[in-house]
């Protein structure tokens, strides 16, 4: 193949792939954080997704065993040198089989690299561009570094988050890096696929982890309309600052959750735990008598363990839950039972979601090593042995 040939190849997805999107074809340029999890997000879901590694990143000596890192499961890797023109080349030949392709570079550099949003295009006219980054392709920041912690600060989102007596709490990275990026990435590649399947026209995706941010804080802009939120962090309803929406120490320096905002669920937690209701204000509603009222819940969570509240609390609608740890998680009977957790190639891992009774998807492979796959995808996309083992001897593939 060549720049500019028409793409008439088709290439079936793999025999035992599973999930709803099982005719999608994915292209994904690595990188860390949220751009591999939207590839994974849609592999788990079916979809045929081969990463371009950078050629520098094969080890010299392949490592038994699959790839650690689980994020990149469910895809096969190629490696290219991407600042060569042959490899430019390689990499528009499998543009041009492509439904979507991924990168999470800088603005401007796939196009410094030749492959930006209107060589892929010009090569393949139905290909969805996904572009995620921090701060956007446009804006006055656009060209600037960042991570998780800072798209979420210019939000509102870290603000939010944390105690009233404390700094702001960043929540890990899942707030921007996963939730406002790729998981917006992938909605955004699949609605984006379902348009170009009735227009043929492909187009980019500006997937902002700032603009994901805030769209997640949506419900607490409402609330803050109605007048029912303040600014003030670790004071409202849902941001520990009710006492029926907090987190409780235990007698064994473990923690509970308890979540009994509706007045059915609180009654329950009431009666379950034996608070009385003499010890609680009489419109628990009121943030006047919040203070007050978590002093002694916290008083009262002291007096036992983690687990016998569980215990007392047992199959109720109390809305209280244990806060367990990475291993315990995994154990826990609900989530077993629901197989949350499942071992693949040896490693426990979250499964996929969410669930499909007719099309389930699962997780298609183990992650790769960089390269494990180049020959046989080169070869799907009609290169022949000599051609390929061309490309090794330049150095263009690994």
């Amino acid at each position: 193949m060549t720049d500019g040939a028409e793409n008439t190849m088709t290439i079936d997805p793999p025999a035992d792939a599973s999930g709803p999107l099982t005719s999608l074809r994915v292209i994904e340029l690595a990188g860390i954080g949220p751009g591999p999890f939207a590839a994974m997000m849609l592999a788990d879901m079916g979809a045929t997704v081969i990463r371009v590694d950078r050629i520098e990143a094969v080890p010299d000596e392949r490592p038994d065993g699959a790839h650690p890192d689980i994020l990149n499961r469910g895809r096969r890797s190629i490696a290219v040198d991407l600042k060569s023109e042959e490899g430019r080349r390689v990499v528009l030949d499998l543009v041009a089989t492509a439904d979507v392709l991924i990168e999470g570079f800088r603005p401007g550099v796939t196009e410094r690299l030749g492959l930006g949003p209107d060589a892929c295009l010009a090569r393949n006219p139905r290909l969805v561009y996904g572009r995620m980054t921090g701060w956007g392709q446009s804006g006055p920041m656009a060209s600037l570094a960042g991570h998780d912690i800072n798209y979420i600060a210019l939000t509102g989102a870290l603000h939010a988050c944390g105690r009233a007596d404390g700094r702001p709490v960043p929540p890990m990275n899942l707030v921007g890096d996963f939730g406002g990026g790729g998981l917006m990435l992938a909605f955004g590649a699949i609605a984006a696929v379902l348009e170009a399947r009735i227009s043929g026209r492909g187009q980019v995706v500006d997937a902002a982890m700032v603009d994901g941010a805030s769209v997640l804080t949506t419900a607490i802009h409402g609330l803050r309309n109605r007048g029912i939120w303040s600014s003030g962090r670790g004071q409202n309803l849902l941001d520990t600052g009710a006492p029926f929406y907090e987190v409780y120490e235990c007698a064994d320096e473990k923690y509970v959750a308890v979540g009994a905002i509706e007045p059915q669920f609180h009654a329950e937690l009431v009666r379950l735990t034996g608070m009385s209701q003499e010890n609680l204000p009489p419109n628990r509603m009121d943030p006047e008598g919040w203070a007050g009222a978590k002093k002694r819940w916290a008083e009262l969570f002291l007096t036992k363990t983690r687990d016998e509240w569980v215990e007392l609390a047992g199959m109720s609608d109390a809305c209280l839950a244990p806060v367990l740890d990475w291993d315990e998680a995994a154990q826990h009977p609900h989530l077993a039972a629901r197989q949350t957790f499942v071992e693949h190639a040896g490693v426990l891992q979250p499964a996929p979601a969410p669930r499909f009774d007719a099309t389930p998807g699962r997780i298609q492979r183990p992650a790769p090593h960089p390269g494990d796959h180049t020959d046989d995808v080169l070869s799907e996309v009609g290169m022949h042995t000599e051609a390929i083992a061309s490309l090794r001897a330049a150095g263009t593939v690994r």
